[in-house]
């Protein structure tokens, strides 16, 4: 089966960074990383999302996170030097980003925002993120996808 590069997967080429595109079947009616990684056999805590949001003093920032958690709100707004901050509503997604629901990838993004990974990503060999379409995953060490999205590794829950 060929695989169509993304932007997400040409930048990674482009930065000669090692991942591997891994293709899922999607369900239109669950997006969720529960489902991706699921379909993909994998740990949850193995698939992480990603996530916009706004601050009230820097505006946009992304968190990746483990599909099963919830960003905690005062941490990230603390991690990116808000005072408090918010999703950005779904209609500034594709806009902002150049993504949409369910292929939100940090890695591509319309310009860089600053990145926020949660710290468990270090606890593996390999993550999965989005690839910037419904359908695909980029599976990478954790390591290279921090260096290329330039991401600060913090807590972003309650553990």
């Amino acid at each position: 089966m060929k695989i169509n590069k993304t932007n997400a997967a040409r930048l990674l080429d482009k930065e000669k960074i090692s991942y591997e595109l891994i293709p899922y079947e999607v369900n239109e009616n669950d997006l969720s990383a529960i489902h991706v990684a699921a379909n993909l056999g994998e740990n949850i805590d193995q698939v992480f999302k990603t996530l916009v949001l706004q601050g009230d003093k820097n505006g946009y920032f992304v968190c990746v996170i483990p599909g099963d958690k919830e960003v905690n709100l005062k941490m990230a707004a603390k991690a990116s030097g808000n005072k408090n901050c918010d999703m950005i509503p779904m209609k500034e997604l594709l806009p902002a980003t150049g993504y949409i629901r369910g292929a939100c990838s940090p890695v591509g993004m319309k310009k860089h925002f600053p990145t926020y990974i949660h710290q468990s990503c270090l606890n593996y060999p390999y993550i999965y993120v989005s690839a910037g379409q419904r359908g695909l995953q980029i599976k990478i060490d954790p390591n290279e996808l921090i260096k290329v999205v330039k991401a600060e590794v913090c807590p972003l829950f309650e553990v």
